[in-house]
C-alpha cells in the first residue's frame, strides 16, 4: 500500500494514517529549540519508524524551516512524505497573487496542509474579515495548490468550539474545503478544551452531514473523496485538559482515519497528542494498521533518542515507553509478574520495544532481590544466606538515605561485593578540595582545586584539576589520575547531577542524599551517595560511577574473549 492509494474503512486491522507533526507544533513547546541538523535526524528517525506523514514546518517563515526543505529534496526520506505547512490566503487577495503561498510551492512537497479558519469569532476578530470571505480563502488557497499538482490536507483550526459556537457556519467551512478540492479533512482541537464525549458526538455529526448532503446532491455535484462513500477525517488535539490521546482515540472509533500528534507529546502550552501512546494503543488495543511490527518494536527507542535530539529528559513514567512503565517495586507484584507477567503488565513491554525492570528498594522482599539479580546476569539460589545478606543490607541503606530504585548501579556493585564478585580497578586514598568564592574573581564564578590520591596496581598516583564546582573539579582530578590505566574513561561523562536533602530540619547538618547519571555515549547508569557532608556524598556517587563504566567496559571485553580490565587492579 502506498500513500498513492487510500482505503478508508470504519473496521479494525485497516490502515490508519500516522501525521507525525513533531518539527512544527512540537517545536512551539517552551525551551525546545531545534537546529537544521536536529530537524533532519527527527526526519530520518520518524522515516525510520514507518511514520507516512511528517510536517516539516511553513517554508518562508524562518529561513531554518526552507533549507530544511531544500536539504531534503537532495536526499529525501525513505518512504515518508514530507508536508509543508501554511495557511490560507491572505483576505483581499488571490492565492495565485498571494507572495506568502510561493515559499510554500518551493519547497518541492507533493502534499501541503494547509489550515483555515473554522470558528466565526476567529473570521470577525482575529482576520478582520466577513465570515464570506474566510470561506473563499479556504476554497481559492486549495483549488490553487490543486492547479499546481499539490495534494492538500485541510486542518480545520479551531474546529471543535468554532463547531460549539456556530455549527452551521463551521460546517460550511468543510464544504469550501472540499469544493476546493482537500483529500482530508482534520477537525482541530486547537485550544485542547474539549472533552472525549463531545468529540465523540461531533465527529459523528460531521458524518452525518456530510453523507446528508451528500444522498441531496446530483452524482456529478458530489463533493466527497471519490475512492469512498465516507470523507476522510483526520484528528489533531491538543491537551490542556489532559484528554489529547483520549480525544484522538475517540475520533478514531468514530471513524477518523488520520491521526495527528507528536513524539513524546511535545507541543505548545501543555503538548499534542503524544504518538508514543497513541500508536500502540491504536495498534496493539484497536487492531488498527499504523506501522510495521518490527516498526513498533523501536518505538520506546526512537522516543529516548528524540527526547535526546530535542535536548529534554525522557519522562520515566511517560505510558509505554517511560523507564518506568513496566517497573514493579513491592514484593507481591515482583512475585506475581515472575510467575506471569500478565498479573501486572497489560502489554508485553517487547512489543514496543520497552522492558520489565524490578525496583529496588526498602519495600523490596526477596523475589526483587533474586529478579534483579537475573538482569544483571547472576543467578542467585534463594536458600543461599548471601541472598538475604543483601536484602537486610538494601534495607539498611536506604533506612539511611539511599536510594536504590533510582541507582541500579549502585546496588549492582552493592550485590556483586556482597557475592565477592565486585571488580576493584582503583582505591582512593584521600582527596582534597579548596573553592576559591571570591567574586570579583573569575566573573564571580566559584572555582574549585582537587587533589586526589589513588592507587592503581600497587602504584600510588596524586593528581590536582580544576572546576567550576567542587564535584566537577573531583571528578576531573579523578579522570586526570586514572586515564593511563583506564583511556576508556575519556568516553565517561556526568550527564545529570541530583542533590536532595533529607532533613531539612536539621539545617546545615542536614543529611544530603546526591545521584550522579553517567554515560559512555550508548549507555546511561546511575550512581548514589550520602551524607552530612554533600561533597563526601558526591564522591560516593563518582567513583563509583566511574567503577560501574569500566565494569560494563570489562564485561564488554569478557564477552569479546579479550582480558578484562579488571585484573589490573583486582590485586588490591
Amino acid at each position: 500500500m502506498t500513500l498513492d492509494t487510500f482505503e478508508f474503512s470504519t473496521a479494525p486491522n485497516r490502515p490508519l494514517w500516522i501525521y507525525d507533526t513533531t518539527l512544527r507544533d512540537g517545536a512551539q513547546r517552551e525551551g525546545l529549540s531545534l537546529s537544521i541538523d536536529d530537524k533532519l535526524r527527527i526526519a530520518r528517525q520518524l522515516d525510520r519508524m514507518g511514520i507516512p506523514f511528517i510536517e516539516g514546518g511553513w517554508p518562508g517563515a524562518n529561513p531554518k524551516d526552507v533549507q530544511f526543505f531544500w536539504q531534503l529534496k537532495e536526499e529525501p526520506l525513505t518512504q515518508a512524505e514530507i508536508v509543508a505547512f501554511c495557511s490560507t490566503r491572505r483576505p483581499g487577495k488571490t492565492a495565485a497573487t498571494d507572495p506568502m503561498l510561493q515559499p510554500i510551492l518551493a519547497a518541492g512537497t507533493r502534499w501541503i496542509t494547509l489550515f483555515g479558519k473554522s470558528w466565526d469569532l476567529h473570521v470577525t476578530e482575529g482576520l478582520k474579515t466577513t465570515l464570506e470571505e474566510n470561506l473563499a480563502m479556504i476554497q481559492d488557497t486549495i483549488e490553487y495548490f490543486r492547479s499546481q499538482e499539490r495534494r492538500v490536507i485541510y486542518d480545520a483550526e479551531h474546529w471543535f468550539d468554532g463547531y460549539k459556537r456556530n455549527p452551521e457556519y463551521a460546517l460550511k467551512t468543510l464544504e469550501a474545503a472540499i469544493a476546493g478540492g482537500a483529500e482530508w479533512l482534520v477537525l482541530c482541537d486547537t485550544n485542547g478544551g474539549t472533552l472525549p464525549h463531545e468529540v465523540s458526538a461531533i465527529v459523528q455529526e460531521v458524518f452525518q452531514f456530510v453523507e446528508a448532503r451528500n444522498r441531496a446532491l446530483p452524482e456529478d455535484a458530489r463533493f466527497l473523496h471519490p475512492q469512498s462513500q465516507l470523507p476522510p477525517i483526520g484528528i489533531h488535539t491538543h491537551n490542556d485538559s489532559g484528554t489529547a490521546v483520549a480525544n484522538a482515540l475517540a475520533a478514531v472509533m468514530g471513524g477518523a482515519r488520520m491521526v495527528q500528534g507528536t513524539i513524546n507529546g511535545y507541543g505548545e502550552r501543555c503538548g499534542n497528542a503524544d504518538l508514543c501512546t497513541l500508536i500502540p494503543n491504536l495498534q496493539l488495543k484497536l487492531g488498527f494498521q499504523c506501522v510495521s511490527d518490527d516498526q513498533l518494536s523501536k518505538l520506546t527507542d526512537s522516543s529516548r533518542l528524540i527526547s535526546e535530539v530535542v535536548n529534554l529528559a525522557p519522562d520515566d513514567h511517560a505510558p509505554f515507553v517511560g523507564l518506568s512503565a513496566f517497573a514493579h517495586k513491592g514484593g507481591i507484584h515482583v512475585s506475581a509478574v515472575e510467575r506471569n507477567p500478565l498479573t501486572y503488565e497489560h502489554i508485553q513491554p517487547e512489543h514496543i520495544g520497552n522492558r520489565r525492570r524490578i525496583v529496588i528498594s526498602d519495600q523490596a522482599g526477596l523475589s526483587n532481590v533474586l529478579a534483579k539479580a537475573r538482569t544483571f546476569g547472576i543467578d542467585l539460589d534463594k536458600e543461599d544466606p548471601t541472598c538475604r545478606q543483601i536484602l537486610q543490607r538494601l534495607k539498611t541503606l536506604e533506612n539511611q538515605g539511599y536510594q536504590f530504585e533510582a541507582a541500579e548501579a549502585s546496588f549492582e556493585l552493592l550485590m556483586r561485593e556482597a557475592l565477592g564478585q565486585r571488580p576493584r580497578f582503583f582505591q582512593l586514598k584521600g582527596f582534597q578540595i579548596t573553592c576559591n568564592m571570591v567574586p570579583e574573581v573569575n566573573d564571580g564564578c566559584s572555582q574549585a582545586m582537587a587533589t586526589v590520591k589513588v592507587t592503581v596496581s600497587d602504584r600510588d598516583i596524586l593528581e590536582a584539576a580544576e572546576g567550576n564546582g567542587p564535584v566537577s573539579a573531583l571528578d576531573s582530578a579523578l579522570r586526570k589520575a586514572l586515564i593511563n590505566f583506564y583511556p576508556i574513561i575519556s568516553t565517561f561523562h556526568l550527564s545529570d547531577y541530583k542533590v536532595r536533602i533529607l532533613d531539612g530540619t536539621a539545617g546545615t547538618s542536614a543529611k544530603t542524599r546526591v545521584l550522579v547519571e553517567s554515560s559512555n555515549g550508548h549507555q546511561r547508569w546511575t550512581t548514589v551517595g550520602v551524607s552530612t557532608n554533600i561533597i563526601e556524598a558526591s564522591y560516593q556517587a563518582v567513583v563509583e560511577g566511574l567503577e560501574y563504566g569500566l565494569m560494563l567496559q570489562d564485561q564488554v571485553k569478557v564477552a569479546c574473549g579479550e582480558t578484562d580490565t579488571a585484573r589490573v587492579a583486582s590485586s588490591n
